[in-house]
């Protein structure tokens, strides 16, 4: 025992009167001092008691509760493993393949595509709210979404989902919320559930809850107006303001009425108009979104972000809502031409 006892006191690389007590990693000579000890215990020598190797952890090698910066490195080690596992995704599949979680590129303008005017639009949306077949208003929605989590601690990911909301005839409703990227179907996802950046398999279910009557006459949970003066003060209240809108506040407001609403062809007719009346929205041709959508595309520039807005261009149908950076943000690690975020709304 006594020799044990020597042994810890020699590898202890901070003796008990050193100001760095239970604090600094072993050197050299106390790593070959532990090291016979631990060879001498496996031989047969008894052990020491006890409660010594519980009174100094640290003497030991013990690894201590990590420092707040250890644990965003090993958030950011988790994040190099998922990228690992992405890249070799990508090996496996192909150059022509690319993984279901990367970020989405920005929607590109069709080439040589003629730019149908705003105004020209929300003509033919009222003339389609005028059938005798329009779509009627429903509330719940039906959205594939693309969104970008920042952190100025840990990378940007990717969050690719699918919801779907449904109201009873009672005013209960249900909620379904999928992890999918339609782009690559059957590819696994990423997702952020229980707060870390994980990959799940496509179609993993997120959130499915039913929801007890609820009702109330306040936007965006009341119906919307289909005129456009009173449509543009209840998407102002949707977005607790009383002062006018400026462009990107009512492109934002819009995704708000569509994550609540399906809208039929008269409120689309007003949305239309009232969209053909902002300032700074302007017409840039033809895409395809990420669904596979003929629209016309309507663009608006402010601080740093380009929200591109596409339409169906027979009814005036709202069809997807991009934003993208215009400027890079090294703090989030994110870089010019980013998708920020992207919804697709269906029927």
């Amino acid at each position: 025992m006594a020799d044990e006892l020597e042994l810890l006191r020699a590898a202890d690389p901070v003796p008990a009167d050193g100001h760095r007590f239970t604090d600094g990693p072993l050197d050299a000579r106390a790593e070959r001092r532990l090291e016979q000890l631990l060879k001498e215990r496996g031989e047969g020598h008894p052990s020491p008691p006890q409660a010594r190797w519980d009174r100094h952890p640290a003497r030991l090698g013990e690894r201590l509760p990590p420092a707040p910066g250890r644990i965003r490195l090993a958030w950011g080690l988790v994040a190099t493993a998922v990228v690992a596992a992405l890249s070799l995704t990508l090996v496996l599949s192909g150059p022509s393949t690319p993984p279901a979680v990367a970020a989405p590129r920005p929607l590109a303008i069709d080439t040589g595509s003629a730019p149908v005017p705003l105004a020209r639009l929300a003509e033919r949306a009222a003339a389609a709210a005028g059938a005798h077949d329009a779509v009627r208003l429903r509330k719940g929605t039906h959205v594939r979404s693309w969104s970008l989590a920042l952190s100025e601690e840990e990378p940007p990911i990717t969050l690719p989902e699918e919801r779907i909301v449904r109201w009873n005839a009672d005013d209960s409703h249900t909620e379904l919320v999928v992890a999918t990227d339609p782009r690559h179907s059957g590819r696994p996802v990423l997702s952020d559930e229980g707060g870390d950046p994980h990959l799940v398999a496509d179609g993993h279910v997120l959130l499915d809850r039913t929801y007890p009557p609820s009702w109330s006459d306040a936007p965006p949970q009341s119906p919307p107006p289909r005129d456009p003066a009173r449509l543009r003060t209840y998407l102002a209240e949707a977005q607790y303001t009383d002062a006018p809108l400026t462009t990107p506040q009512l492109l934002d407001a819009v995704a708000t009425l569509l994550d609540h609403w399906t809208l039929g062809a008269r409120e689309s007719a007003a949305l239309a108009r009232l969209l053909a009346d902002a300032e700074g929205l302007r017409p840039v041709g033809q895409v395809t979104d990420r669904l596979g959508r003929r629209g016309q595309a309507y663009v608006n520039d402010a601080r740093g972000v380009r929200r591109m807005l596409i339409m169906d261009p027979a009814t005036g149908t709202v069809l997807g809502l991009e934003s993208t950076l215009t400027e890079p943000e090294p703090a989030f690690g994110v870089e010019e031409g980013d998708v920020m975020s992207y919804s697709a709304w269906m029927p």
